[in-house]
Parts: C-alpha cells; structure tokens; sequence
C-alpha cells in the first residue's frame, strides 16, 4: 500500500511518500480501507515528537479514518497513527458506524475536532445556558464546531477570535455574535468590550503565550478557561494558586484521549448528538480543504502558517 512514513523527526520536510506491506488486524482490531484520513494540528506535534504521547520511528502519522471493513460496515475510527495510507487498523472499540446521511468529511470532523468541542463545553467549562463563551481560532477545526455549539445549546454570547478578516466572517456566518482580530495586543479589553463591557464567562483556547494570559486577566469571578492546545508553541505565563483563588478562576486542560477514562460511553454519546445535529442541518463542518498523499507536507505547511479553516482531510487514493 501507499503512505506517508516518517524515518526522522521534523517538520513537514519529513513526510515521505513510500510503499509499505497492508497491515493485518489481529484479535479486537478492524482493518479499514481508507477513503480518506483527517489531518489535525497535533499531527504537526507527532511529527515533530512534540505531542502529549511520544512517537516512535519508523512512524506513519494520522490519527483518524473514516472507510470500509471487509465486512462492509462504513466506520469512522481512532487509530492513534497509520491514518495517513490506504489501510489502516483500528481498534474495534475506537471505531464507530458512520450514518448513511453522514459523509466522510463530516464524519471526519466530528470524531476529534466535534468530540474536542463537545467535551469542552459540556465537561471542561460547564457551559451554562446565558453565558458568555469565547472561541479562540474560532475558524478551526474545533473553533467552529465549537462556536455552533455554544449556539445551539444557549451561550448568551459568543465572542470569536480569528488571524484574518476572511476567517472572523467565517465565525460570524457560524453564528458568533461578535469576532475580534486574534492579534489584538489589548486582547483583554477586547474581549470585554465584545461581551457588552462584562468580563466573560467561558473561555476556549488553544493558542498559548499571550493569548492565555490576556483571556484569564478577561474572566469574571467563577469564569473557566479551558486548554487544549499551544499552536503558538509559546507557554503562557506561570499561574499562581492564590491567584485563582483571588479571582474565583478555573483553569483546566483537555485531551480527549482521556474521555475513554471516565464510566459510560462518552464518545459514542458525543458522536450520537453531534451527528444528530449535522443530519438536521443544525451543524456543519467547514470543508477545509482535500489533499492527495503526495501533498502531505502542504497540508502541514498550511497548518503550521494558520493558512486553514475547518476540517482537513487527505485522500490516499491519489
């Protein structure tokens, strides 16, 4: 089969396109015929070894598939790494059927970037109906799903942040009430006058440095910031514990990886809600953009210059 494998750790220089024998899937795994993978900014951090879980060499990168099993079931399925070519296993509890109205893109979209957003408001910040939220890369992949939730489920106020003019009105056309320029330098107080001169409630963010520290120095008492990403590689400054505690501030961070923890089937509960919503017309995943497999290290050149919204995918046929 075809694929992208990884020999050195790096930037997008390192995605090669190579032949490698099929997998095969053992006992709890399905093999899947990939129609097409989704591509993600962590797979920028697997390259490179910078991601929460180490990578080891000779790697092919790719988290996500969506395709067909030899018994002819459409899954969409976790896979950790091996997305990226055009077979690939996955284990049988990381894989899920995908609706006939649902197609691979949206499919795609929704197993890490609409799971991420789901759990973000649901579980991490609490979303409560009346409340302000703030959607940092509200263009993204997560952002935007993430900006229709809020919406969908009552967020008093969505305050979206976005690089350019193009994505901002993106967000506004998702539904945020209000979009700001991401590169604000007075970030705070932007975010403040966009929530009608209030500090705000709920904050999502994945960008890191600055960013992180202007939206807690934005929150109101009992606000909560969510982390789930640094796509600045930038740390944000240290925090203390008694200033949390002198601003009744909640800071918590997400990696999905770790909703297969918690009692009950969360992500299936996800998947069911979210696809529900996009059968219904009431959520969509933005089409990012489709990449070949030799266009690989385009696609996490794009990635890496913000030069994406929405949902990325690779087609392995090509």
């Amino acid at each position: 089969m075809r694929a992208i494998q990884i020999t050195e750790f790096g930037g997008p220089e390192v995605l090669n396109v190579t032949e490698l024998p099929d997998p095969s899937a053992g006992p709890g795994h399905l093999l899947v015929d990939v129609s097409r993978a989704g591509i993600n900014y962590a797979d920028t951090h697997q390259a490179e070894d910078s991601y929460l879980a180490a990578s080891t060499l000779p790697m092919v990168p790719g988290g996500e598939v969506v395709g067909t099993t030899p018994d002819g079931r459409r899954v969409v399925a976790l896979v950790g790494t091996g997305g990226y070519a055009e077979k690939a296993v996955a284990p049988e509890a990381l894989a899920w059927d995908v609706p006939d109205a649902i197609d691979d893109t949206t499919a795609l979209g929704m197993i890490v970037q609409g799971a991420s957003a789901w759990v973000l408001l649901r579980r991490s910040v609490h979303l409560a109906p009346g409340e302000s939220v703030v959607v940092h890369a509200a263009a993204g992949g997560v952002g935007s799903l993430a900006v229709q939730l809020a919406k969908a489920w009552g967020a008093g106020r969505v305050i979206a942040t976005a690089s350019s003019k193009e994505k901002r009105d993106l967000a506004l056309d998702l539904g945020a009430d209000v979009a700001i320029d991401a590169n604000e330098p007075g970030l705070k107080d932007a975010l403040i006058d966009a929530n009608g001169g209030r500090r705000v409630d709920t904050v999502l963010e994945m960008t890191g440095g600055t960013v992180t520290d202007q939206s807690l120095r934005a929150l109101a008492p009992f606000g909560r910031l969510a982390f789930y990403g640094m796509a600045s590689r930038r740390e944000p400054s240290p925090v203390r514990p008694a200033t949390l505690m002198a601003h009744s501030t909640t800071i918590s961070g997400m990696w999905l990886a770790h909703v297969f923890q918690l009692p009950g089937d969360v992500m299936r509960t996800a998947l069911e809600e979210l696809f529900g919503l996009a059968a219904d017309g009431r959520l969509r995943v933005v089409r990012g953009g489709e990449y070949g497999l030799a266009e690989a290290r385009r696609a996490h050149e794009d990635l890496r210059a913000r030069r994406t919204t929405g949902k990325l995918v690779l087609d392995p046929s090509r």
